[in-house]
């Protein structure tokens, strides 16, 4: 067997998820994930009188049967033929990359906005981000998509290919697992502050280590775009701890100051207006073009991490 062999998976999902993303009609395990999710947090209200306790037990039921499941249906392949296993593996890491379908989601905003078709632009945009869009005008439309290309850059792709270098097709899933989780009850709203409070916390480490080196994988790969690396690392330093979560303004900083635009600030979320700082500088008016070069530095930064990822299975491999 080949040195190269435990990278292959990683390194053939990459390729699926670039030239293929995930198919609309075809099921997705990250929604079998949410079920499974849903499921166990009504059965956790029902059963538990500490909520806090709750969320532990789903946090690991949850981690534990994703992570068991991949691994007996990887096993049972591996035993039909390697190929097969192989095959499987690849398949698997794919559907944990997000990065095509980001790219075409936030790509739908970018070029109904350069024909000037704002209220497609504003359909398309809520198809991919939390927020009111409703209160959003032309720029803050232009600006939320930016934003999400930016801050999913870590959470949709090179964060699971962080943990697939580490783990394969086992570990990238582990990590969707746990973000989902936190993109499902993390909230610290009355709802779920008590029984996603322990979701969060894992997500917030679990996306410690990636979304750091996502920044700095989007400042080195700035001055191949013709965009500034000098102003992404000086807003990075500056601004990346200007979100509640301590990841989310990694990379959102890193983007905006290669882009010289200043994102964030107050958002609207269910009618309700949240307070937030802002990221970066008004240097110039934001661009549908500026959603283009947002999904450059996403699919650098990514290309960057597959090569560290696939590095860290070879060694994993050898030893």
């Amino acid at each position: 067997m080949s040195i190269f062999s435990p990278a292959l998976p990683v390194v053939a999902g990459a390729i699926l998820d670039t030239f293929i993303g995930d198919p609309y009609n075809i099921p997705h395990p990250i929604r079998a994930i949410g079920a499974l999710i849903s499921g166990l947090e009504r059965f956790s209200r029902r059963n538990f009188t500490n909520l806090r306790l709750a969320g532990m037990f789903i946090a690991i039921t949850v981690v534990g049967i994703s992570a068991g499941v991949t691994l007996s249906l990887l096993a049972v392949c591996r035993r039909i033929h390697p190929f097969v296993g192989t095959a499987l593996e690849s398949i698997i890491c794919c559907y944990m990359l997000a990065a095509r379908n980001l790219c075409d989601e936030s790509m739908k905003v970018c070029k109904a906005a350069e024909i000037g078709d704002f209220e497609e632009a504003r359909r398309a945009v809520s198809m991919i981000v939390g927020r009111d869009t409703a209160v959003l005008d032309h720029a803050g439309i232009i600006r939320a998509a930016v934003e999400t290309v930016a801050e999913n850059a870590s959470d949709g792709v090179t964060a699971p290919l962080f943990y697939m270098g580490l783990g394969g097709a086992v570990g990238g899933v582990v990590y969707k697992a746990i973000n989902t989780m936190d993109s499902m009850i993390g909230y610290k709203n009355e709802k779920f502050a008590e029984i996603g409070r322990f979701a969060a916390k894992v997500d917030d480490l679990a996306n410690l280590v990636p979304s750091r080196l996502t920044a700095l994988m989007m400042i080195a790969a700035s001055p191949l775009f013709g965009l500034d690396g000098s102003n992404a690392l000086r807003i990075w330093r500056r601004d990346r701890r200007n979100h509640a979560s301590p990841n989310s303004a990694q990379t959102e900083s890193a983007c905006a100051g290669a882009l010289h635009l200043r994102l964030a600030g107050d958002t609207w979320y269910f009618g309700k207006l949240h307070k937030k700082p802002f990221i970066g500088d008004d240097d110039r008016s934001v661009q549908p073009q500026d959603i283009r070069r947002a999904n450059r530095l996403m699919y650098a930064s990514s290309a960057i991490m597959l090569v560290v990822a696939a590095a860290l299975r070879i060694l994993i491999g050898r030893k």
